[in-house]
């Protein structure tokens, strides 16, 4: 069996051998009928050349680019944009030596006009068929079974326009325009499929915009280009009688007219995996909350309807075969159990698997496997290990009733519930051991690692502000908490806490308010409502001796203004470059659960200020005020403040580096008595 680079290869090959072959029997054809001499091959063997020759280049562009692994879909247009771009300037490189040596006799030759035409035909078919190409792989992206059947009808009816090809048509005949029409109405419907739009960010919109608007500039270019060798010259083959070029050129032209619009309007919208990334959230919280003692099934389930949603996956099942805890389960979903046996069997057999352990985490033990299935009702397989400590327990398998069902998009996210899933059943289980044998330090190492997936990794920059954050804790967990969030291209949330207590049951309940951040601040609420909300979800899950301090900001950087809110917590600081000072915002507030009924908004007060490029914000926790050294004098606020002001030139790194060396010092070699955070912002 021919490798994919064999067959395309040969494409090449064979396909430049059929277009010297079309070139030469046309011209040759050309010859006889200008001396009158008889040419014994009949028109519709040039006319099957052709055909061959286009059977070349879609064989070539289906393995080269249809067959390619990675869905970048910038990247597919700007192959066609390349391609078009060649051809486009050896077709003006042609023009210009027929301008050149307009004047010359050979200029007007009917052979060289002919050889130089042939040149441009095979460019403008090579483009057009590199660019339909394209064209199905987007329109396949997220393939159904019915959207499948109507492509390949469209296909089907392609490859007919060549057979009609064969024999001489004009476009006004009623054969002609018949096809052209169906050909035409089908492409319509097809070119309304455009969910790889979806998965751009805005950047990519605006290229993909520019790709697009130029391939309708080379098809008007190459039409036209077309259209004046058919009117000015005498050609022994005209493209443009070609029911399947004009099909083509019109598919091309819909799609690329409608994907333009839908992209246009499109930008504003608040992209699909944003969406994905919030399911992945909401997982992970589902799975954090289960109490000890419960059964591990719940987590199972939610991992199985979550990535049957997250894929669109026709059919599924989980086995869950954990001999060491007893654990024994198999979940579906539009599947009968007794099937799992075969589609295994079918699998073990299939000849094309792909093995997606990635270099980093390669286990060739339990390898993650995507396979296309024979003798199935399912045609594609995504196949991965359960895996806890290491160890496999179960196995997670996807189906879909087409071949190559599953993308890298959704094989990351499938990875991501995967892991996820195994980290929560991991921890479900040593959190329940951790109880059963009062061994504390194994629960502070599962804490200290789901809270290390709490806060952010690190900050990222944005057109309003440079930010940097810093946190330690007291003990292996702690119960400092901060966020940020991008509501839209001019507005951020960013948010500060501390949880009453220290240790373990500090950690979960800031992992508990990460939960409602996430949640609310996708409401896009003003600091006083936000606080309001957070109070009373908080108050129905908190221990009645915990609370949480909060302050909240809303930073708009097209008014270049600050909206806040203070829920009990440590007054922010903020430096000012003009008045070359710092002060502290000293609003009212009442720490969240404190006060748990109606009368809590009462003691929300909102304020704002206006920034300028340099000025400072700076959120810290008590920990660093209430920090001791042997003495047991506090480090303190003006201290604090002090720090800033000697520091605040500096990049928000420098800054931060700058206060906690000044701690450190104040402080000694004296363990802490709390946790501390800095988050340090400088404005631009």
């Amino acid at each position: 069996m021919l490798s994919q680079k064999g067959i395309i290869r040969l494409s090449v090959i064979f396909g430049s051998i059929f277009w010297s072959l079309l070139t030469i029997t046309d011209l040759m054809a050309l010859f006889s009928q200008e001396n009158n001499i008889v040419f014994g091959l009949p028109n519709f063997v040039s006319n099957m050349l052709l055909t061959f020759f286009i059977i070349s280049v879609l064989t070539f562009y289906r393995y080269n680019i249809g067959k390619a692994e990675s869905v970048n879909f910038v990247e597919l247009l700007w192959r066609v944009f390349v391609f078009g771009l060649i051809a486009t300037l050896v077709t003006l490189a042609i023009e210009f030596f027929f301008t050149l040596f307009g004047s010359h006799k050979f200029a007007h030759n009917a052979l060289i006009i002919n050889f130089f035409y042939h040149i441009i035909l095979g460019l403008v078919v090579g483009f057009l068929i590199s660019t339909y190409v394209v064209w199905k792989r987007l329109i396949l992206y997220q393939k159904s079974k019915s959207l499948l059947a109507a492509w390949q009808i469209f296909e089907y009816c392609l490859m007919a326009t060549l057979i009609f090809d064969w024999f001489s048509h004009d476009y006004q005949d009623t054969a002609f325009l018949v096809l052209y029409s169906i050909l035409a109405i089908i492409g319509v419907f097809l070119s309304f499929n455009l969910k790889w739009i979806a998965y751009l960010n805005f950047k990519q919109k605006w290229r993909s915009i520019l790709f697009i608007a130029l391939v309708v500039i080379y098809i008007w270019y190459f039409f036209k280009s077309l259209m004046f060798y058919s009117e000015q010259t005498v050609l022994v083959r005209d493209l443009l009688n070609s029911v399947f070029v004009l099909s083509i050129i019109t598919f091309i032209v819909v799609y690329s007219l409608i994907s333009f619009l839908v992209i246009l309007f499109n930008l504003p919208t608040t992209s699909v995996f944003e969406r994905k990334i919030k399911e992945a959230v909401n997982f992970q919280r589902l799975s954090q909350s289960i109490p000890a003692g419960e059964s591990e099934e719940k987590v199972y389930e939610i991992l199985l309807d979550s990535a049957v949603s997250a894929v669109y996956s026709d059919a599924a099942w989980l086995a869950i075969n954990d001999e060491e805890n007893e654990v024994k389960l198999t979940l579906t979903y539009n599947l009968q159990k007794k099937e799992i046996k075969d589609i295994e069997t079918a699998l073990d057999n299939s000849r094309f698997k792909k093995t997606l352990n990635s270099e980093f985490e390669k286990n060739p033990q339990y390898p993650k496997i995507s396979a296309n299935l024979r003798n199935t009702t399912f045609k594609s397989i995504l196949y991965f290990p359960v895996l806890v400590k290491n160890r496999k327990i179960g196995t997670l398998a996807l189906l879909k009733q087409v071949d190559d069902g599953f993308n890298k998009e959704m094989v990351d996210i499938i990875d991501t519930f995967v892991n996820q899933a195994s980290i929560s059943i991991e921890n479900f289980r040593l959190l329940n051991e951790a109880i059963v044998t009062e061994r504390y330090k194994e629960e502070l190492e599962i804490a200290n690692r789901v809270q290390s997936k709490l806060l952010p990794a690190q900050l990222k920059n944005n057109e309003a502000f440079h930010i940097h954050a810093f946190t330690v804790a007291a003990d292996e967990v702690g119960g400092d908490y901060y966020d940020f969030f991008q509501l839209d291209d001019h507005r951020s949330a960013l948010i500060i806490g501390d949880v009453s207590g220290k240790g373990t049951s500090a950690a979960f309940n800031m992992a508990q308010m990460k939960g409602i951040f996430q949640g609310l601040v996708q409401l896009d609420l003003d600091p006083k409502d936000f606080l309001i909300h957070a109070n009373n979800a908080l108050s129905r899950c908190l221990e009645t001796t915990s609370f949480i301090t909060v302050s909240y900001f809303l930073i708009d950087s097209l008014e270049k203004k600050v909206h806040f809110a203070r829920a009990g917590h440590c007054p922010s600081l903020f430096y000012s470059t003009e008045r070359q000072s710092a002060d502290y915002f000293k609003n009212k507030g009442l720490g969240l659960g404190i006060l748990r009924n109606s009368n809590f908004h009462k003691y929300v007060q909102v304020n704002d200020f206006e920034y300028k490029k340099d000025d400072v914000l700076v959120l810290y926790t008590d920990g660093v005020t209430e920090a001791c050294n042997a003495d047991k004098e506090q480090f303190g606020t003006e201290r604090l403040l002090s720090a800033l002001t000697k520091h605040a030139d500096q990049p928000p790194k420098n800054i931060q580096q700058g206060i906690i060396n000044e701690l450190y010092e104040f402080c000694g070699k004296r363990s802490l008595d709390d946790d501390y955070t800095l988050v340090i912002l400088k404005f631009k």
